[in-house]
């Protein structure tokens, strides 16, 4: 029987030789993650159901992240209470304080997530790791007290979406711009509980970074997970920093999809995704000029240090930020911050006038580090622009690239890289 990739997975986790759509299955589970938000609430129903011990301390990371260093009494007490668990249960992988990034872009960074491992996280954007070539899924509290007791999941088997890329990318053209053209292309709800694939001649050209951010924001589609197949880019990335053996997985030729899109990548340029919805997706070039207060450039979806590059690269030509914006970098782990220190992006920042935090998920979604008041508009690297998603219901959120992010905040409008 031809399978994709992620039927492959977990087929293999789940100790078959095949599973179809819609079967549910209870595969086995290589890493378990949750937050300094998410991860109190698993405890508590760990607790409550009496259970002693974790499956295995090697295989759960807790990362506090979201809204870290406490910025208040309730987060204070949350990551005192999730760091007493992670004592009583020796877990190797707690992450806290100058340790601490966050968490989609750590994981990866430190080899704690491999090609082919099945994942599960209770937060939605744990579909980033597809991005090596991993089954990874958000869930919610009470599924990752259950699994911390068990080390499996009960789960149906997702139907597979492909996405075939084809032509050359354009210039300023990231995956940012890319998977905010496939989601304003099917829609927000337009791939609900689908495993996303991506592959095509273009998949070459697409870095990993690119390919961490396209899989971040899979579910913004309403997908289950996203994935790409591991090639020699992957191998690149995964060999050097893997703590564990792993498996490469590719689709069968002449898999069964439920459905398949091929995207032309010439007809992509930079995007914007406009309130209220990340399906709200227009090109840049379309926009008159919106004038904004603030920019963030961070996030599990776009802080790594390729990201920082791109923007600072286009600041240090801009020479200066506009001084009506309020621009934020936000490296997304300590390694990334010192990578960006060294490299001098840090200097180009500070010195054009932008705002420099600790690797945090804060502004993203609407914690701290960057709240907006009524009225306010804010062009963003992040993953979501819900009504009040960063803070006052009446404030507006603008979804964008590193490189437009990093425009705008030279120009003080949503401005294409070109402009600079």
């Amino acid at each position: 029987m031809k399978q994709t990739i992620t039927e492959k997975i977990l087929a293999d986790k789940s100790g078959k030789k095949f599973v179809e759509p819609g079967e549910f299955i209870e595969p086995k589970l290589d890493m378990i993650l949750a937050n300094d938000i998410t991860a109190p609430l698993a405890i508590s129903e760990f607790r409550k159901a009496g259970i002693k011990k974790v499956f295995d301390k090697n295989r759960i990371a807790l990362v506090m992240d979201h809204f870290t260093p406490n910025k208040d009494i309730l987060s204070a007490e949350n990551v005192k209470l999730t760091r007493e668990f992670a004592r009583e249960h020796e877990i190797k992988h707690y992450y806290e304080g100058g340790n601490a990034g966050i968490e989609h872009a750590l994981l990866p960074e430190q080899g704690i997530v491999a090609p082919g491992d099945c994942i599960i996280g209770a937060d939605s954007h744990t579909c980033t790791y597809g991005a090596i070539g991993a089954f990874a899924t958000g869930v919610g509290s009470t599924d990752v007290a259950s699994a911390m007791a068990a080390g499996k999941i009960w789960m149906k088997v997702p139907h597979s979406v492909r996405f075939i890329f084809k032509g050359k990318l354009n210039k300023w053209v990231s995956g940012k711009d890319i998977i905010l053209y496939i989601i304003g292309m099917i829609g927000v709800d337009g791939a609900i509980y689908n495993a996303l694939e991506f592959e095509g001649e273009t998949v070459k050209e697409v870095a990993i970074n690119d390919r961490f951010t396209i899989c971040n924001m899979a579910i913004e589609a309403g997908a289950k997970s996203g994935i790409f197949a591991p090639d020699e880019i992957t191998s690149k990335y995964v060999f050097k920093r893997a703590q564990r053996r792993y498996k490469n997985y590719e689709s069968d030729k002449n898999a069964d999809y439920y459905q398949t899109y091929e995207i032309d990548c010439v007809k992509i340029f930079p995007q914007v995704s406009m309130p209220f919805l990340p399906s709200n997706v227009k090109a840049v070039k379309a926009l008159k000029k919106i004038y904004v207060d603030q920019v963030i450039i961070g996030s599990c979806t776009n802080g790594r240090i390729e990201d920082l590059r791109i923007a600072a690269s286009l600041i240090k030509k801009g020479k200066n930020l506009n001084s009506n914006v309020r621009t934020i970098i936000i490296p997304a782990t300590p390694r990334i911050y010192s990578d960006a220190l060294k490299e001098g992006l840090l200097e180009i920042f500070i010195n054009a006038g932008a705002i420099i935090s600790p690797p945090t998920c804060g502004p993203c979604l609407g914690g701290y580090m960057g709240i907006l008041a009524s009225g306010e508009r804010c062009v963003s690297t992040t993953n979501r622009n819900f009504i009040g998603r960063m803070g006052h219901p009446k404030s507006e959120v603008y979804l964008t690239s590193p490189a437009t992010a990093a425009a705008t905040a030279i120009k003080g409008y949503i401005a294409s890289p070109e402009e600079i």
